[in-house]
């Protein structure tokens, strides 16, 4: 289905009104939010989450395609129109891997094969093999958000996805966004990575709790973007050689 998601600024940590009056975001979008610590780009995201209507210290209000969301919508948990990954998760379920997908995807009307599928989806944004008979709780942080972002992907019917703050998550990042997005979903990224600053199409900048500024990405950033995306991949091999024991080699 068709949805836009909309912020209408309110006011940021003074009480004055942010500059940023409007945001409007679409399905396949990436949005990063960016600004110093304390600049209320977590603020930002808890708005969207909850769908504030004034109800926040921001004083924002969320539509959903130029409407205000019904009741149901911001209250039960069966018609959630938002996931959340975020770089401090862990599983604390004692089921195993397989267990836990096939449980979710029956929860979602989907089949168990599916899985299947999501298992094999996340071992393409980690280095560290998930295997269906793993127990969530031995996962570590990357294979954990590796899962929970195909899981999203491929089981979630959520169209809205507010990522905070993944980049030392050890998974691939730029992947993991170009999949979710990929899949239709709405993208908010928060975060502190200037590969992840510049890969979404726009950037909201933070100022003292309110929206100060949006920034489209231009072609200049696009190039440098590219640039810090092969220097990732290239840690991401050396975490990986690091992990299996081998020695590290020079830089090509």
């Amino acid at each position: 289905m068709n949805l836009e998601l909309t912020v209408i600024g309110g006011v940021d940590k003074k009480g004055e009104v942010e500059p940023v009056e409007r945001l409007d975001m679409k399905r396949g979008e990436i949005i990063g939010i960016v600004g110093p610590t304390g600049s209320g780009k977590s603020s930002l995201i808890g708005d969207i989450e909850q769908f504030a209507q004034g109800d926040t210290p921001s004083g924002r209000y969320i539509l959903i395609n130029g409407r205000t969301p019904g009741a149901e919508t911001r209250s039960d948990p069966r018609k959630k129109l938002i996931a959340q990954l975020s770089q401090n998760m862990h599983f604390l379920a004692d089921m195993t891997v397989d267990e836990f997908l096939k449980m979710h995807a029956k929860s979602r009307g989907k089949p168990a094969s599916v899985a299947k599928d999501v298992v094999e989806l996340a071992n393409t944004l980690t280095g560290e093999p998930i295997h269906p008979d793993h127990h969530l709780t031995i996962l570590s942080g990357g294979q954990s958000r590796a899962l929970m972002t195909a899981d999203i992907a491929v089981i979630s019917d959520s169209p809205i996805v507010l990522i905070d703050e993944i980049e030392n998550a050890g998974i691939k990042k730029r992947e993991a966004l170009d999949l979710l997005a990929g899949e239709g979903k709405i993208v908010v990224v928060v975060t502190h990575d200037p590969m992840l600053a510049l890969m979404p199409s726009r950037r909201v900048v933070m100022r003292n709790g309110g929206m100060y500024r949006i920034i489209d990405t231009s072609k200049e950033e696009r190039t440098v973007c590219e640039d810090l995306t092969r220097v990732d991949d290239w840690l991401m091999s050396l975490r990986e050689t690091i992990r299996q024991g081998n020695v590290v080699e020079a830089a090509p």
